[in-house]
């Protein structure tokens, strides 16, 4: 087998095992790199021909082309993502995946589980870009390493790394908005010998500028304070060990509503509605790594801490929060015979702990779920490779359940390359937590509980994934591009199920009946001409669940999206970035104006246009200026809160936002580099 070919896949496989990638081979290249002056300019996001899953690695180039401020805000050039606002009083967005909400898509910080939990939606706001070196981008269930609940795929992010000597040794990032939001960012390294090395991340925002651009009384977006502080370390040890450690808090204050609502005002008819969110969370994480010197041989222990709390108030309803959370992943890494067959095998242990109360009543619930894997992988040539794992765990609650996974890369040519993909997930939904924008509402939550003892009184959500996807590179006028299509179909077998059918109330249940998504996607990407790139794109989705007895489309799903970018870089350091996107229509449930006392049927929404653009001067190696702007056709909603004369009254809701909420907004801002 080809030479190198082996070694481009025993680098990914270690990369999954210990992250040991970070460590000291890392750094002895970038000491090489020193020596070279590279002229080649990549891709901003790319696929490898040969790894058995299919990742879209998304470079910090990718990542400038937008504000990217933070991590709900990072996919506006990235198709295989959507992006929505939960409500239209929070001002928090969640993404979605093959058609799924967040929570069905694993997010680690360099494959530790990250943004889950209590923060399944506010979480994405504590990953400033700005702290982001890269991020790997996979579809569909990914390996049994990970763990068993990722379903519509996995985002990676990889943090900036203290070790690098290419890099700024401070870097400094200013952002402002015409709609009164002040971000700054600090990202600072030293290393203190060749061994230790350490990096400090800060990140503050404000948005202190009230804005009401619908005129209907309420902020369109909430003031906020929030900051995010973070320290690691790196210590490359003697003979080939690496440990590394970090902490992080969070913290975030926001208050919204009425217009002139504030902060401690009793919440009553007669009085402005509002809403107000305190939030505190600290992280710790640590690993430890061990490379072998038997071929393809490594150990990784991964740990992590998590305690998170919360308190909620939107109108009439109060939800507070509590989450603490252990996590450790043991994983070793070895060969069968030659590096062709390569075998990681582990055990891991999730102990979590969640306090919370809606509205006085509480909902207590401890989880404890050790579990053993075993992954398998069979390079059979340089055209077939066979990915095959497994793992059981033991629920504390549910009891014991397997997750086997399946993966297969075929690569008939050198430049076309076919994979499949099926296996299993399963997880406790947190039905309050995931849900907090319908709490921007008048609806009560209603949970039908039909097993006693488990969280909630519900089964835990158990689906299936399937995938095919294509991926072929080609040559024309002397210029690179790539083209790809990938399809993933997913069946519940239990979903919890969110019926919003009734504008008074919403209801959670066990599924009864089927639930599904078919998530269909082609991507062109190409250089049209010399520094300038264009990505064009089509997605459709079908996603269906049974509402009690009926099969309907999921609410705010857009069955369609068409996307196209374009960016160009100039000689004398000028880099031009568009956006459009045109959005599809999305089932809205049967809603009630009680300002004129009427229901509004079941209905779908507009297709709209969504544009945005960027320009960066680089003006030194050290400074950077951008500007910006998003929504620039100015399209948005007319009225995304219903019944906001009577916030009191039966039928109010501010939950079902199918488009814009703001108009047009526009940026700028600066990167200063020390180095």
């Amino acid at each position: 087998m080809n030479r190198n070919y082996n070694k481009l896949l025993l680098a990914g496989s270690l990369m999954l095992v210990c992250a040991y990638t970070n460590g000291q081979e890392v750094k002895d290249s970038a000491k090489k790199l020193k020596e070279v002056v590279i002229h080649q300019r990549g891709s901003t996001t790319q696929i490898s021909m040969l790894d058995p899953l299919k990742r879209e690695l998304i470079s910090s180039r990718e990542l400038l082309k937008a504000a990217c401020c933070n991590l709900s805000e990072s996919f506006e050039t990235t198709p295989s993502v959507d992006v929505a606002f939960t409500d239209a009083v929070s001002g928090y967005k969640q993404i979605q995946m093959l058609g799924l909400a967040s929570p069905y898509t694993l997010i680690t910080r360099e494959n530790i589980p990250d943004t889950r939990g209590l923060a399944a939606i506010t979480g994405l706001n504590f990953t400033p870009g700005t702290f982001i070196e890269s991020m790997q981008l996979s579809k569909g269930t990914g390996s049994v390493v990970n763990g068993y609940e990722s379903l519509a795929g996995q985002i990676n992010v990889e943090w900036k790394k203290p070790f690098k000597e290419t890099d700024e040794k401070a870097l400094i990032n200013m952002y402002q908005n015409s709609q009164g939001r002040t971000e700054g960012n600090l990202v600072f390294r030293h290393q203190f010998n060749q061994s230790l090395s350490s990096n400090l991340l800060v990140n503050a925002r404000s948005q202190w500028l009230k804005l009401d651009g619908n005129n209907d009384g309420f902020l369109d977006q909430p003031l906020d304070k929030q900051l995010v502080v973070a320290n690691r370390w790196f210590w490359f040890a003697p003979k080939k060990w690496e440990v590394q450690g970090g902490v992080k808090g969070s913290y975030l204050h926001n208050t919204g509503g009425q217009w002139d609502y504030k902060e401690g005002m009793e919440q009553l008819p007669g009085k402005p509605w509002g809403y107000n969110l305190n939030l505190q969370r600290a992280e710790g994480w640590a690993k430890i790594g061990k490379i072998f010197n038997k071929p393809a041989t490594s150990m990784g222990l991964q740990l992590s801490g998590v305690y998170h709390d919360q308190d909620a108030v939107l109108g009439a309803t109060n939800y507070a929060a509590t989450q603490k959370t252990f996590y450790a992943n043991l994983i070793y890494q070895t060969i069968i015979g030659n590096t062709n067959r390569v075998i990681k095998t582990g055990i891991s242990n999730m102990v979590e702990q969640y306090d919370e109360t809606y509205n006085g009543t509480k909902y207590l619930r401890n989880e404890l779920v050790p579990g053993v894997f075993a992954e398998y992988t069979h390079n059979f040539s340089e055209k077939l490779n066979v990915v095959a794992g497994l793992r059981g765990d033991y629920h504390n609650i549910y009891g014991a359940f397997a997750t086997p996974r399946l993966h297969i890369r075929y690569a008939p040519f050198k430049k076309t390359v076919f994979r499949a993909s099926a296996g299993r997930a399963q997880r406790t939904a947190n039905v309050f937590a995931e849900n907090m924008g319908i709490m921007a509402s008048n609806r009560a939550f209603v949970i039908q509980s039909t097993n006693p003892g488990n969280p909630y009184g519900l089964a835990p959500e158990v689906a299936w994934n399937m995938g095919l996807n294509l991926t072929q590179k080609f040559t024309l006028d002397y210029r690179d591009g790539a083209f790809s299509v990938d399809y993933y179909y997913t069946s519940f077998e239990n979903h919890i199920v969110m019926d919003v059918g009734s504008p008074y109330k919403v209801v959670f249940y066990n599924l009864n009946g089927i639930a599904f998504a078919h998530s269909l996607q082609a991507q062109l990407d190409y250089e049209l001409i010399h520094n300038l790139d264009v990505r064009l794109s089509y997605r459709w989705y079908d996603t269906r669940t049974t509402f009690n007895g009926n099969l309907k489309e999921r609410i705010l799903v857009p069955s369609h999206r068409a996307f196209a970018n374009i960016a160009y870089e100039t000689r004398n350091n000028w880099k031009f970035d568009y956006t459009v996107q045109l959005i599809g229509g999305k089932r809205i449930p049967t809603l009630y104006d009680n300002a004129i006392g009427q229901t509004i049927a079941e209905h779908y929404s507009p297709w709209y246009w969504q544009m945005s653009a960027q320009i960066t001067k680089k003006i030194s190696e050290a400074f950077d200026i951008y500007i910006g702007g998003e929504n620039l056709t100015n399209y948005r909603m007319a009225q995304p809160i219903v019944g906001a004369a009577n916030p009191y009254g039966p039928g109010f809701d501010a939950a079902m936002v199918w488009g814009p909420i703001m108009g047009s907004n526009f940026y700028g801002g600066f990167r200063y580099k020390i180095r």
